[in-house]
Formats: C-alpha cells, structure tokens, sequence
C-alpha cells in the first residue's frame, strides 16, 4: 500500500508539473517580448496576446536554443515569423538551427548579397523548407514598406527605403531592417545594427519613430544610438544585447550617458539576463530576469 501510495503521489505531482507548464503557455492576453540573453548578438522573442511568435534574428551561435526553452513552453515548436534583420554571423548564425528545430511559419529578410557560410546556411534552410519570405524594403509613393499584420498586432515598417534584394553592402548594418511593433497605446522599436548613415536617413524623413521601448541598435555602440534619433524616438524604456567583457567595448559610455541624460530606464543582457517587456496595450512593465535564468 505504501508503495502504492507513493506511485499514486508521484503521479499527481508530475500532473501537477505539466499542467503548470501548460497554464504558463497559455495566452494571457498580454504582448510579452524577451530580449534574449545569448551573448554578443541579438536574438528577440516575441510573444503575442493570441499566442503568435516572433523572432527576431538568432545571436551568434546556437545558444539561442537554451534560451528559447527559457522562455517557450519544451513541447512548443511553432514560430509564426522569423525576421533576419542582416546577415552578419551575430545575427544569423543561430537562425539556422532554429529553422532547423522550429516550425517556422514564414521568414522576412531583405534578401541583400553577402557572401558568408552562415548565410548561406540560413538561406539554404530557407529553401529547403519552402518558407514563405517576405522582403522588406519595397518602394512605394510614400517611401516606405508594406506593413506586416500578425494577430493583435501591427509590424510598422520603416527602414530600408528601397529594396535590397541582390544588393551589397559595404557595412551591412546599414541595410537593416528597421520597424516598429504596435500593440495598442504602446509601441516598440527594432533597428537591427543600424548606424549612423541609416540614422540619418530616418531623422530627415517625416516618418512616426516614437516608441516606448527600444532595442538599442548595434548593442549600444557608439556609432548608433544618436542623439538626434533618440530626440524622435523618446523612448522609456531600452535594452541593449550584448555580451560580458565583449571585445568591442559594447556598450559604449557615450550611449549610456545618452540615455542616462533622457532618463531612459536602461537594462543590458551582460548584466541583467533576460529581459522582458510585457504589455497590455495601454500599460507597459520591464524586468529583468539576472544572470543566473
């Protein structure tokens, strides 16, 4: 009977642990995005209210995996959309398990010229799975991209200006994909690496660049992150990936001083792990998860 018993507990226990898991999947009706901690790179995780994900850009090796389990459900494999915002291996490089192990439901790009193995391998991936791709860059009248509807909300594309399929770069940064996610009262600002000639760019046009919450572009250097973007920006709110002790000096002190000036509550994934935003359309919450998640 003892044994019995402990059979019977032991059953229970593990019900209980599954369906806790399944309760934290769950959609909450909430925008959840992580910034995920995978080193010098950036990989971003998007959850949406009605259960959609989007990821942005995979980090440089295959740690994004570790990290996705953080913050996915083990049993959840789908991936609504995949956005590579440029090809550089910080970026790509860990896409290509991920579309590997995930199902991926389509991918956006640029489809710029670049000639990198781990691009290769990506694109190669791409067409092996027949994904369905999206390129953002498309000249229209009002010089912008088409913007790209999924669930409850609205990806507000921005940057390039022009299409970039074929092209190449001489700094790839400054062909990234640039766009901001709008859930209802609140919206968030992706840059990708983009630099100070693609900033430019956007300061001049009469585009809407404000956001509550900014991915700092270029994990926080100095070469980003300026003065004149951050005045339209007007963000509360920024996160910076990168890694710990990074060779580049990432972030640098005139960034941080920057946001330090505007009072823009900063957090960094070398010291903070994790980073999450959650929102309910009207409100937004940031915390960080630390180090040891």
């Amino acid at each position: 009977m003892e044994l019995a018993q402990k059979i019977l507990w032991a059953g229970v226990a593990m019900l209980a642990f599954l369906l806790g898991l399944c309760l934290f999947s769950l959609p909450d009706g909430k925008l959840h995005v992580f910034v995920l901690d995978i080193g010098q790179g950036d990989s971003i995780l998007i959850q949406l209210p009605t259960d959609e994900r989007i990821l942005i850009d995979g980090g440089p090796d295959n740690s994004v995996l570790n990290e996705l389990g953080k913050v996915m459900p083990f049993y959840e494999k789908n991936i609504d959309l995949v956005i590579l915002s440029h090809p550089h291996l910080d970026h790509v490089n860990g896409l290509v398990e991920v579309l590997k192990r995930y199902r991926v439901g389509a991918v956006m790009m640029t489809g710029v010229s670049y000639n990198y193995s781990g691009y290769a391998a990506f694109l190669e991936q791409v067409t092996q799975q027949h994904l369905p791709v999206v390129y953002g860059g498309a000249k229209f009248s009002n010089g912008r991209g088409v913007d790209y509807r999924l669930g409850t909300v609205i990806l507000d594309m921005i940057f390039p200006f022009d299409s970039e399929q074929g092209r190449t770069f001489e700094n790839q940064n400054n062909g990234s994909i640039v766009f901001r996610l709008l859930y209802g009262k609140k919206s968030f600002y992706f840059p990708g690496d983009l630099e100070m000639e693609g900033e430019e760019k956007l300061v001049a046009s009469n585009l809407n660049l404000h956001a509550d919450f900014l991915k700092a572009p270029h994990h926080g250097s100095r070469t980003s992150d300026t003065v004149p973007l951050l005045e339209r920006i007007q963000p509360q709110y920024a996160a910076i990936s990168c890694g710990v002790n990074n060779k580049f000096g990432h972030p640098h002190a005139i960034t941080l001083q920057h946001f330090q000036e505007r009072h823009i509550a900063t957090y960094r994934t070398d010291l903070d792990g994790i980073i999450e935003a959650v929102s309910d359309g009207d409100r937004l919450w940031v915390k960080a998860w630390g180090k040891n998640s």
